[in-house]
């Protein structure tokens, strides 16, 4: 459900900032919204607190944005509140930036290994991930995890490429099982 409802209101943002020509200023706006409220929980804790109301909130969110922001921008998160969707804010905003984005031709890369990648190995799988999609650039996040055992786990979007040695023991310990019982 948090999914459906960040893609409509992403897509809503998303659409207001590219009619209005305002996308690249919007991505700012996003960006810099999202480190203010990781950076202060309690204000998000305050924006979900049941026995404040939808006004209050709103009213919070015009004294704290309105002049700082764009005025779509403010209206957008108003309409965030009215709706009693801030929960799902930090989704919302993943989407925004994930269409921003493929816009330009920036591919978001999550790589598992057992181990760091050097340099080369990097550049390695980066160069193999552009020369097989439509990406002009990549943004890549690394991460280690030794219980993957070897291989490498790619991720973008919702496509998952996994040629990890813990998967491929997985599927073989769940074919021998098969035979076992059938």
């Amino acid at each position: 459900m948090a999914k459906l409802v960040s893609g409509v209101y992403g897509r809503a943002l998303y659409e207001t900032a590219v009619s209005s020509g305002k996308a690249d200023d919007m991505m700012e706006e996003v960006t810099a919204v999202k480190k203010i409220l990781d950076g202060n929980p309690d204000f998000t804790k305050l924006m979900l607190h049941p026995s404040i109301s939808k006004e209050d909130k709103k009213k919070i969110v015009e004294e704290t944005f309105r002049g700082r922001v764009m005025d779509e921008f403010t209206g957008f998160l108003l309409t965030v509140v009215e709706k009693e969707r801030f929960k799902e804010l930090d989704s919302i905003f993943d989407y925004f930036t994930d269409r921003i984005k493929a816009d330009r031709g920036i591919g978001v890369v999550y790589i598992t290994s057992p181990m760091d990648l050097d340099k080369n190995a990097r550049l390695a799988v980066e160069t193999k991930i552009l020369e097989t999609t439509s990406f002009a650039t990549l943004e890549t996040h690394y991460k280690v995890d030794p219980s993957i055992i070897g291989g490498i786990v790619i991720r973008i979007g919702d496509r998952v490429a996994d040629a990890s040695v813990k998967t491929r023991l997985d599927d073989l310990t769940s074919r021998l099982l098969d035979i076992q019982l059938g």
